[in-house]
C-alpha cells in the first residue's frame, strides 16, 4: 500500500466517523443542524479522497457534474416550500437508488468487456442494480402521489400482489443464475423487473401511508449504496449505506408502530382504497364559530395544547401560530405542542416546520409525553390535522384507524379545529371529533384564521 493509499484509508475512517456522528445528531432537533454539517463534511472528505485515490478519472467531467449537482441542490433547498419537502425527500431517495444502479451497470459493462466478471462481483452488481431500480421507480411513484400528479388513493387490480411476487421471484432466480453465468440480457432483466415492481407495489399504497413508504425507500437507497460499495470495493460506501439503511429501517418500524399497523399491512393492505365517511348523517351537527368567538375562549384559557397537521404546512402559518402562542402566554396561559409521529407527510415534518418558526424545542412533546395532559387542558387547537386526533381509532372497532395510537384531544375541555372544510383527512376517514359539542370549527385558510385570532386576542 502506497503512502497516498494509506492516507486515503485514514480519511475514509475519519469520514465514516463524521457521517455516523452526523446521523446520530440528527436524532434531536437541538443537534440536527450540527449533525447535518458533520455529515456534509464527512461526505466531502470521502469524495475528495476517492478522487485522489482513483486512476484514469475524467476530472473536468467530474467537476462539471459536481457543479451541476450543487447548483440544483442549492436551488431546491432555497425554493422548495416546506409543504413539498416530502416530495423532495422521495426524489432524493429515488436518485440515490438510481445512482447505485448506474454504478453497478457501468462496472458490469467495464468488467464484462474485459472478461473479468467474477461470482462475487456479479452478485454485488445484481444486488445493487435490483435494489437501486426498485428504489428509483417506487420513489418516483411516491413523489407523484405526494405532488398530486397521481391521486393518493391506492390503485388495485386483480392478481396485483401475485404478479409482484412472481416478478420478485424471477429477479432472485435471474440474480442467482447471473452469479454463475453473467450475461447482459440477464443484467437487463434484473434491472427491468424491479423497476416494474417498484411502480406496481407503490401504486397500491395510499397517501396516508406515504410517511412510512418514504422511510422504507430511504432505507432501500442505503441498501443499494451498500451494494455499490461492494461493486467498487469502497469501504466508505458500505459504511454510509449500511448506516442509512439501518436508520431508515428503524424509522420505518417506528412509523408503522405509531399507526399500530404491521409493515406488511402498510405495504400490502391498500389502506384507503375505499373512502370511509361517517360525517354525512343527518344527525351530525357542526358548531361553526367566528374568530372573535374562538378568541374569547382562547383568551381566558390557562392551558393550551396545539396539535399541528399537514394543513399548517400547506397554509405556511407556523410563524403566525407561534405569534398566537406568544400572545396566549403573555396572558398567563401555558402553551405546548403535541406532535404525532405520523403528522404531516414525512417523518419529523411538523418538528421541522415548528423549528422554522423558532418554537422552542422544549415546547414540543410526543404522543407518550403529553397524552395524559389533555384531560386537564382548557383548549386544544387542532391546525389542519385529522387522523391523529380521530377518537374512532380508540373507540370504534369498525373504523379503519382502530388501534392507531392518537393524541387524546377529545378529552380536553374545549377543542378548536382550524380547517378549510369538512372533507376527511389524507386517509379518507371522517372524524367524529368535529361533531362533538365541545368542538368549535373555525373554517377557512389556516393562516388567515390564525391572523384573525391574533388580532382578536390582542383586542381582548
Amino acid at each position: 500500500m502506497t503512502s497516498v493509499s494509506l492516507w486515503v484509508q485514514v480519511v475514509y475512517i475519519i469520514a465514516s466517523v463524521l457521517i455516523l456522528l452526523g446521523i446520530k445528531r440528527l436524532g434531536s432537533p437541538v443537534t440536527a443542524r450540527s449533525g447535518n454539517r458533520l455529515g456534509a463534511v464527512g461526505v466531502a472528505l470521502a469524495f475528495i479522497a476517492t478522487v485522489i485515490d482513483a486512476e484514469g478519472l475524467n476530472l473536468p467531467l467530474i467537476a462539471l457534474a459536481v457543479v451541476i449537482g450543487a447548483v440544483i441542490g442549492l436551488l431546491y433547498a432555497k425554493r422548495v416550500p416546506m409543504t413539498a419537502m416530502p416530495q423532495l425527500v422521495a426524489l432524493f431517495n429515488g436518485f440515490g437508488g438510481a445512482a447505485s444502479a448506474l454504478v453497478a451497470a457501468a462496472e458490469f459493462a467495464r468488467a464484462y468487456g474485459a472478461g473479468a466478471v467474477d461470482a462475487v462481483g456479479a452478485g454485488s452488481m445484481a444486488f445493487s442494480v435490483a435494489v437501486g431500480a426498485v428504489t428509483f421507480s417506487g420513489s418516483m411513484i411516491a413523489f407523484a402521489k405526494l405532488q398530486e400528479i397521481m391521486h393518493g388513493r391506492p390503485i388495485v387490480y386483480k392478481l396485483q400482489q401475485e404478479l409482484n411476487a412472481l416478478m420478485a421471484a424471477a429477479t432472485v432466480v435471474l440474480a442467482v443464475a447471473f452469479v454463475f453465468t453473467p450475461q447482459p440480457w440477464m443484467f437487463a432483466l434484473i434491472a427491468l423487473l424491479p423497476l416494474i415492481v417498484g411502480v406496481t407495489a407503490v401504486i397500491r399504497i395510499g397517501g396516508a401511508d406515504m410517511p412510512v413508504v418514504i422511510s422504507l425507500l430511504n432505507s432501500f437507497s442505503g441498501v443499494a449504496l451498500v451494494g455499490a460499495g461492494f461493486v467498487l470495493g469502497s469501504s466508505i460506501l458500505i459504511v454510509a449505506g449500511a448506516t442509512v439503511g439501518a436508520s431508515g429501517l428503524i424509522l420505518t418500524q417506528i412509523m408503522a408502530k405509531a399507526m399500530n399497523r404491521p409493515l406488511s399491512n402498510v405495504l400490502f393492505g391498500a389502506f384507503g382504497a375505499e373512502v370511509a365517511r361517517v360525517g354525512e348523517d343527518a344527525d351530525k351537527v357542526v358548531r361553526s364559530v367566528s374568530a372573535e368567538e374562538a378568541a374569547m375562549v382562547l383568551g381566558f384559557a390557562q392551558s393550551v395544547i396545539v396539535v399541528p397537521g399537514y394543513g399548517l404546512a400547506v397554509a405556511q402559518a407556523q410563524h403566525d401560530l407561534a405569534e398566537l402562542a406568544a400572545l396566549l402566554e403573555e396572558r398567563g396561559a401555558t402553551v405546548k405542542y403535541a406532535v404525532h409521529p405520523v403528522a404531516g407527510r414525512m417523518p419529523g415534518h411538523m418538528n421541522v416546520l415548528l423549528a422554522e418558526a423558532n418554537v422552542p424545542y422544549d415546547r414540543l412533546y410526543d404522543l407518550d409525553e403529553i397524552n395524559h395532559e389533555f384531560e386537564r387542558t382548557d383548549v386544544v387547537i387542532v391546525v389542519g390535522a385529522n387522523d391523529v386526533v380521530n377518537p374512532d381509532a380508540r373507540t370504534n372497532p369498525e373504523s379503519p384507524l382502530y388501534g392507531m395510537p392518537i393524541l387524546d384531544a377529545d378529552k380536553a375541555k374545549s377543542v378548536l379545529v382550524l380547517k378549510r372544510s369538512m372533507s376527511p383527512g389524507f386517509s379518507g376517514v371522517d372524524n367524529p371529533l368535529f361533531y362533538y359539542e365541545k368542538t368549535m370549527m373555525l373554517f377557512g385558510d389556516a393562516k388567515e384564521s390564525i391572523v384573525k385570532l391574533v388580532s382578536e386576542v390582542k383586542n381582548l
